[in-house]
């Protein structure tokens, strides 16, 4: 902040300088053309300066001053609008959601760490808990099927990699993607509630105070320009008849 008035304060200050001094140093015929370039770039600096200060403040009798503050609920409506449209879209997140699935479409490390030996302790369970339950104690127990422990894990790991393998798995993702629709379309509306409510929050200061940060620093650079130019006309004038 001190930045930028500094460069207010120091063109501005110039001017004076330049100004006092084509009155009480410099002598005819110099002085009319110091003058000139004195109160151009004094004028141009300062009303370059006030321009910017009417967009952030209220400057009574000055009918537009303080614009900003004034319009913050079209700054917010703005700001969500470019949030919604530019980010939020369905299409957008869709094609985020979609390029995730791609990533992540290989399935073999899930079938790699599943736990196939609690897979075969449930499977075991339920014949326990059927009608067979008293033929398996008879022919020995659960050990009697130890044997099949592995067989089975690797009869089960090579099923699970043919069916995600399969036309109908692939099919039932590629419908479940169409489907995702409206679910997009929810996210969407949960997402811009959220900005929305985000956005009430904001008082005329605190938007102010946004667009300060974000602008003010390479307007303060109109001041010097103001400046540089009216004081440039103002000698150039000077030599006028």
């Amino acid at each position: 902040m001190e930045e930028k008035i500094n460069k207010s304060a120091l063109v501005n200050g110039i001017c004076i300088v330049v100004i006092i001094l084509g009155q009480t140093v410099v002598p005819d015929p110099f002085r009319e053309h110091v003058l000139g370039a004195g109160y151009f770039g004094f004028s141009g600096a300062i009303t370059n300066w006030l321009a910017i200060h009417m967009l952030f403040e209220k400057v009574p009798g000055l009918y537009g001053s303080g614009i900003i503050p004034l319009k913050f609920e079209s700054f917010k409506s703005a700001i969500r609008n470019m949030i919604m449209n530019q980010f939020f879209t369905v299409e957008n997140i869709q094609k985020f959601m979609k390029n995730g699935a791609k990533k992540q479409i290989n399935l073999d490390p899930i079938i790699d760490n599943l736990n196939y030996d609690y897979i075969y302790d449930s499977f075991i369970e339920v014949i326990k808990a059927s009608k067979f339950g008293g033929m398996l104690g008879m022919l020995g127990g659960t050990k009697a099927l130890e044997p099949m422990r592995d067989p089975f894990k690797r009869k089960l790991q090579e099923k699970l990699r043919e069916i995600v393998k399969q036309p109908e798995f692939l099919e039932s993702i590629a419908k479940n993607e169409e489907s995702a629709g409206e679910l997009y379309a929810a996210w969407q509306e949960k997402i811009e509630s959220m900005v929305q409510s985000r956005l009430e929050e904001l008082t005329p200061e605190m938007v102010k105070q946004i667009i300060q940060d974000m602008i003010r620093s390479h307007l303060g650079w109109l001041v010097v320009w103001g400046g540089v130019f009216g004081a440039l006309i103002g000698f150039i004038t000077s030599f006028l008849p």
